[in-house]
């Protein structure tokens, strides 16, 4: 009992000190100059006048910008767009494979191969590695890119193997970056886990 009595009286004298000390810090934060001066309450309601509408426009903007972490797109953040998704317009999704790490992460790409267009791939033997064929995706004619059989880290690429006249409901995703990670390598993407993005950096 007497244990707990001194351990109770050490917790107050140790609080006692802080507590003389909450009136002057009350006192700066109501716009005093500094301890032991009279507090000025105007001062906060300038500072809170200020700094209460830039808070609020931070808070609402900046959940909806996302920060571009790859250098295979030409922008270092973007914001969702409403709006249906046309050709060249930045888009957002959920990867899941491999390459990108054992968890999803969210990429954005452009949307370069539309629903109706005609996606033709060509194997050509790689100029990378020996015995290895890169695969050359061009839109209606236009190239999109060219796969690789070796990643940065040297694991190996498997390309799409797919052609034809692109579904409804899908779209070829991608890069100008000769090394960008995009539908070369994982396919076509559903429409419906794209969201459109616009470039804002």
């Amino acid at each position: 009992m007497l244990r707990l009595f001194w351990a109770l009286a050490s917790a107050l004298l140790g609080l006692w000190p802080r507590l003389r000390r909450l009136p002057g810090k009350a006192a700066v934060a109501l716009g005093a100059p500094g301890n032991g001066e009279p507090a000025r309450p105007e001062r906060l309601w300038q500072v809170l006048a200020v700094v209460l509408p830039v808070a609020l426009v931070a808070g609402i903007a900046l959940p909806k910008v996302s920060l571009v972490m790859t250098p295979s797109i030409d922008a270092f953040a973007v914001r969702q767009a409403p709006g249906p998704i046309a050709r060249g317009d930045y888009v957002m999704f959920t990867l899941h494979h491999p390459i990108a790490g054992p968890k999803p992460v969210k990429v954005t790409k452009h949307a370069l191969c539309m629903p109706g267009d005609r996606l033709t791939k060509i194997e050509k033997p790689s100029v990378a590695a020996r015995n290895a064929f890169d695969g050359y995706y061009f839109c209606n004619g236009e190239l999109l890119g060219v796969s690789l059989p070796y990643g940065i880290h040297g694991q190996k690429l498997d390309h799409m193997q797919w052609s034809g006249v692109v579904p409804a409901g899908m779209i070829y995703v991608g890069s100008n970056h000769p090394r960008g990670f995009d539908s070369r390598y994982f396919g076509l993407v559903p429409i419906a886990t794209l969201t459109r993005m616009e470039r804002l950096l």
